[in-house]
């Protein structure tokens, strides 16, 4: 059983709101339970109501067998079956990607702490500052429920006014290009980093 693109986008954009509100519903229940209580403790009570809910199936599925004398077998037979090793292949290549992307993430973060770019450097501080705000205000488990909520909301936004959002954005856009270009012709110290790569 393997997630793909697709089956994301189709539970993200909710194609089939039945799958999304339940994978939603219990994405919020485990993150607002970590809110409120260890680790350890949701996991265990987790698995402990998944354990009593397979339990009582397998009881039913049982005794309803017994009585109709039927030889369904094992009601988690399908399941059971399932091949969940993961192949080798896949794990080569997943971590090859991996890699890849972290070496990107590294080369980028020496890039703006380093300056090579003054202005790359002042817009990472900036929202390196503005990040502190925004970890005063919520903590990391509060972020993580807002991302989740934003996941499954804002791709079904922008799909329903596409044409309305994309206007703004070009005009923000627009404007922050204009605002970045006069900065980089007031300050040499950019005009340098700019002259650099043109050679």
């Amino acid at each position: 059983m393997e997630l793909k693109r697709e089956d994301l986008e189709a539970l993200v954009y909710w194609r089939d709101p039945k799958k999304s509100g339940i994978v939603f519903g219990g994405i919020m229940v485990v993150l607002l339970s970590l809110s409120f209580f260890s680790f350890i403790s949701v996991v265990a009570n987790l698995s402990l109501l998944a354990l009593t809910a397979a339990f009582g199936f397998r009881i039913y599925k049982t005794v309803q067998q017994a009585i109709q004398k039927t030889s369904d077998g094992h009601p988690f037979k399908e399941i059971l079956e399932l091949d969940l090793t993961l192949p080798a292949e896949k794990v080569r290549s997943t971590s090859d990607l991996a890699v890849t992307h972290i070496n990107a993430v590294v080369s980028e973060l020496r890039r703006l702490f380093l300056v090579e770019d003054f202005i790359d450097s002042v817009k990472f501080g900036v929202g390196l500052w503005m990040l502190t705000y925004v970890g005063s205000w919520f903590n990391g488990m509060t972020l993580i429920i807002l991302g989740v909520v934003a996941l499954f909301t804002l791709p079904k936004v922008y799909e329903t006014n596409k044409a309305q959002i994309d206007q703004n954005i070009e005009l923000v856009a627009g404007k922050v290009n204009e605002i970045t270009a006069k900065v980089r012709a007031a300050i040499p110290i950019g005009k340098k980093a700019e002259e650099k790569k043109e050679q």
